[in-house]
């Protein structure tokens, strides 16, 4: 179910969107947080981050995303700026991931040597 929200629906084979609003149909709480979920993506893949506050506005009916909501205003401007501006620093972020994992194994193949 979860992936069936979160993909797009235009990249969905016809069969899970088939069972996916069939499913929406009879749980209307869970196809309000489909609309929002995908709303929310539709900001971020535009960069409509100044939409942001009206969206956090719009969810807090629905107890099930309160906790992100909230995580999202912490930092407002930061998550707005993120989601409007079109730079990003996602591969920052692999070279981190990446540095941070090696260093993990090092760190391992060190325990090991010195433990014999």
């Amino acid at each position: 179910m979860a992936g069936w929200i979160l993909t797009r629906p235009d990249t969905q084979p016809e069969n899970n969107r088939l069972k996916l609003k069939s499913v929406l149909a009879r749980c209307p709480e869970l196809d309000a947080l489909t609309g929002h979920v995908r709303a929310f993506g539709k900001m971020i893949t535009q960069l409509q981050g100044d939409q942001l506050p009206q969206w956090i506005q719009a969810v807090r009916a629905l107890p099930s995303l309160h906790s992100f909501a909230n995580g999202l205003e912490r930092d407002l401007a930061a998550v707005t700026a993120g989601m409007t501006l079109p730079w990003s620093s996602g591969v920052v972020e692999g070279h981190v991931n990446r540095i941070i994992l090696w260093n993990q194994r090092c760190q391992a193949v060190c325990m090991c040597i010195t433990s014999r």
